[in-house]
């Protein structure tokens, strides 16, 4: 008993600061907060928790299964990251872009808002915003640096427990954006998301040069 809970502890002590590091839940709240404007507080904390329960799912099969894809489907890591780092680049650069008016949402058209975060849920809320390519590159890292020697189900429940924390963390601050908006005010949050934007946007354009740097490394010399 005293094994399995160290071993647990030390699985729970790499991977939880390392993805916690890589998805940043604080600064992807004011992101996901300025992506949602307008939107009611129902929907809004309905919207957190797709995108908390994607981004667990998400997790989870990337260290589980995520290694197994990517060579089922010939792609390699560089690869990636260099198609998400675009993503992630082309969807913060959206977030600088954008209008501070928001008068062609109305917030009290809760149907509306519905399909809204239906269909933001997914993409770009959870992927690439919170659980980007990134994130996925340092799931599957910790899933092949874990699995070689270690029991199946020992593993699985090590895998459950850490997305599990942070999927629950990425709930919390992203259903609490709006008070945390309101500590900081109207101005403050404005500053925060456009900052939270423009990391998010450097992320990119790292993610993508990593990505083009192992590319490069791989190429056969002349």
């Amino acid at each position: 008993m005293n094994s399995f809970v160290t071993e647990v502890a030390a699985f729970l002590l790499l991977a939880f600061p390392a993805l916690f590091s890589i998805i940043n839940p604080l600064g992807g709240a004011f992101i996901f907060l300025a992506a949602t404007r307008g939107m009611s507080p129902a929907v809004r904390n309905r919207l957190a928790r797709k995108v908390a329960t994607y981004s667990f799912f998400l997790l989870v099969g990337s260290m589980l299964a995520g290694a197994f894809v990517l060579r089922f489907f010939g792609i390699s890591v560089p690869v990636l990251r260099v198609a998400g780092g675009i993503v992630i680049a082309l969807s913060a650069w959206k977030m600088l872009d954008a209008s501070e008016d928001t008068g062609e949402r109305d917030a009290a058209v809760e149907e509306a808002n519905k399909r809204d975060a239906d269909h933001m849920a997914f993409y770009p809320l959870t992927m690439p915003v919170t659980t980007g390519p990134g994130t996925i590159s340092v799931a599957i890292a910790l899933g092949i640096g874990e699995t070689a020697d270690r029991d199946p189900v020992m593993f699985g429940v090590e895998v459950l427990l850490a997305t599990g924390l942070i999927s629950l963390l990425i709930y919390a601050l992203y259903r609490s954006s709006s008070q945390m908006s309101r500590a900081v005010g109207t101005t403050g949050t404005t500053i925060i998301a456009r900052l939270s934007s423009f990391l998010l946007f450097c992320i990119g354009i790292q993610v993508l040069w990593s990505g083009v740097a192992e590319l490069i490394a791989s190429l056969p010399a002349r």
